[in-house]
């Protein structure tokens, strides 16, 4: 039974579950991961899904203030044994209807170009690139996507 959990960065499932997605992404991000690693702090962050499928966390979402009308998803995670099931779009359903509810118009994301499978799946969601954004400015391994809602 799948089990939508709404609760903020203290939560020891999304911590365990950030700690399997940073360990991945220093593999793949290879000498760009401490740059990465430095914009992903989990200390404050208010709004984070932990899916849960019979009681074991499966999936992972935040969703952090951006600016007035956009919020930015962060770490969105999967391990690789729950992957190919649809709790990814399960979690990014529970994000964008939080985002409604906090008032916001849009969501926007940054993504490496080292990771496809996170690509694909913003594209199927309906996002659409965009320049790079902020911090990610001229940062040729990001993609950022907005989507509104």
């Amino acid at each position: 039974m799948i089990q939508v959990l709404k609760t903020d960065s203290s939560n020891t499932h999304f911590i365990a579950l950030v700690a399997q997605l940073d360990k991945e992404l220093a593999i793949r991000d290879g000498e760009d991961h401490s740059f990465y690693a430095q914009f992903n702090s989990i200390n404050t962050i208010k709004h984070v899904i932990v899916l849960y499928d019979d009681e074991l966390p499966v999936a992972c979402g935040a969703i952090k203030h951006f600016d007035e009308n956009s919020i930015e998803v962060k770490r969105m995670f999967v391990p690789i044994n729950f992957r190919q099931k649809g709790f990814a779009i399960l979690v990014l359903n529970e994000i964008e209807k939080w985002a409604k509810e906090l008032g916001y118009k849009s969501l926007i994301l940054e993504t490496g170009l080292k990771q496809p499978e996170a690509i694909s799946l913003y594209k199927k969601y309906g996002f659409s690139i965009i320049p790079n954004y902020g911090q990610y400015s001229g940062i040729e391994n990001s993609v950022c996507f907005k989507k509104e809602i």
